[in-house]
């Protein structure tokens, strides 16, 4: 079985800035130098937004924000984590025995998962322990996966440490996604703006209540459809067991679901089921008192959302005269079904969203889980100074000073480069 691990470069350190000041950091922290660094990007999601979970594709693109850690293995076992931005304090753990509070969302929880995953994969015990240092740029609850990022960074630390690779096949059976490239127009860049409302999703039940209306929703169309209802957990498995297209399952949606809340009491009576098994065999302990589910809107929102999935990736490969004008318009349609039928938009996003289109932007939509974070925009490449300056005077100076001014608010982006190891020369 072929094998491929991560990328590697050797580098100049004195010669790169960041890498620099990261070994001086982990010097004066450690008292020693670091053997190497590990790079992995966030990404923003240009459309495709509450889709993947119900089982349809994404369309996403790693960006050159990133999540840089110097690492130095040791001979005990101990495992010491710090980071350059003083709002995250220092952890330390014995490596033997990783404890994940999932309780809280702290930073280091992210570097465990990653520890932990690797350690699991491959069924290990009595791992090195090893001194990091964590650098992140990308903006922390943006809706820039800063914690997805921390997570397949430590991954890749954890296995560089250990001289392991993962094989392509377990890497598919490991994360079964099938990933096809999309060649984004030339004429055009993506512009991400942070609305600086930051919505901690570890922390509020709106994320968990929309996964369980989509299940709820998928579990009420295939009843109507005399499927299995109680083996379907996802959207996407309605469509592939009907076999119909996207657009048949909007029209099945029309017939089957009313627009108005659904109760716990009526989602059994459809279902047959009783209240108890309702909220133990199905609802999550989050969403057990959940008083009411809109299950026509979130159903609506993720077929609709996959069909702009497919249309965005179909236009980009036929790239006509006018193919900035029609990806636009896809994302214009995605925030107004985020915001109207998900309902995971917040009045800072609508805003912010719109002064991007006042000021030249073809479109722009929210971007991540929502409630908060980041929009993207498409604009063309010939109106990016001016639509930064507008965008920059319009939402973040005007009556808006207590912006963090340090934070990169805005800027734009194109497709950065995947995890990377870097060892000195």
């Amino acid at each position: 079985m072929s094998t491929e691990g991560p990328a590697t470069c050797r580098v100049q350190v004195a010669e790169n800035p960041r890498l620099l000041k990261l070994k001086e950091i982990f010097k004066s922290k450690f008292g020693s130098i670091p053997k190497f660094y590990v790079r992995a990007p966030g990404r923003v999601n240009i459309i495709g937004e509450h889709i993947d979970y119900c089982g349809y594709a994404v369309l996403p693109m790693a960006v050159e924000q990133d999540v840089l850690i110097a690492v130095e293995p040791v001979k005990t076992h101990t495992l010491q984590l710090a980071n350059t931005n003083s709002l995250y304090l220092d952890f330390t753990t014995s490596a033997d025995n990783i404890q994940i509070d999932k309780t809280k969302p702290l930073w280091h929880n992210y570097f465990l998962c990653g520890f932990k995953g690797i350690q699991e994969h491959f069924g290990l015990s009595k791992l090195t322990g090893m001194n990091c240092l964590v650098d992140g740029t990308i903006p922390p609850s943006s809706g820039l996966s800063s914690s997805s990022a921390l997570v397949c960074c430590a991954g890749l630390v954890t296995l560089t440490v250990l001289g392991m690779n993962l094989s392509k096949a377990k890497l598919i059976e490991f994360s079964p996604l099938r990933a096809t490239d999309v060649k984004l127009p030339g004429g055009a860049v993506f512009v991400i703006a942070n609305s600086c409302v930051e919505m901690n999703k570890a922390a509020t039940s709106h994320f968990n209540i929309r996964v369980m209306e989509c299940r709820l929703a998928a579990k009420l169309l295939a009843k109507y459809k005399s499927l299995q209802w109680d083996q379907i957990l996802r959207l996407g498995e309605v469509q592939a067991s009907l076999g119909v297209s996207l657009e048949e399952m909007l029209a099945i949606t029309e017939d089957a679901l009313h627009p108005e809340p659904y109760s716990p009491e009526e989602v059994c009576s459809i279902l047959g089921i009783s209240l108890q098994e309702l909220r133990t065999q199905i609802l999550s302990p989050n969403t057990q008192d959940v008083l009411t589910f809109k299950l026509y809107q979130r159903a609506k929102h993720v077929y609709s959302e996959a069909a702009r999935v497919l249309r965005f990736k179909k236009t980009c490969e036929e790239a006509p005269d006018n193919v900035v004008q029609l990806l636009g318009e896809l994302m214009n349609q995605s925030h107004v079904s985020c915001r109207d039928m998900y309902e995971c938009s917040c009045p800072e996003l609508d805003q912010l969203v719109d002064i991007c289109r006042t000021f030249g932007a073809e479109g722009s939509r929210l971007t991540g889980a929502g409630w908060g974070g980041c929009t993207v925009s498409i604009v063309p490449v010939d109106k990016l100074p001016s639509f930064l300056a507008d965008v920059h005077g319009a939402y973040y100076q005007r009556g808006r000073q207590s912006l963090a001014p340090e934070k990169p608010s805005l800027f734009a982006t194109k497709p950065g480069g995947g995890a990377m190891v870097f060892l000195e020369a």
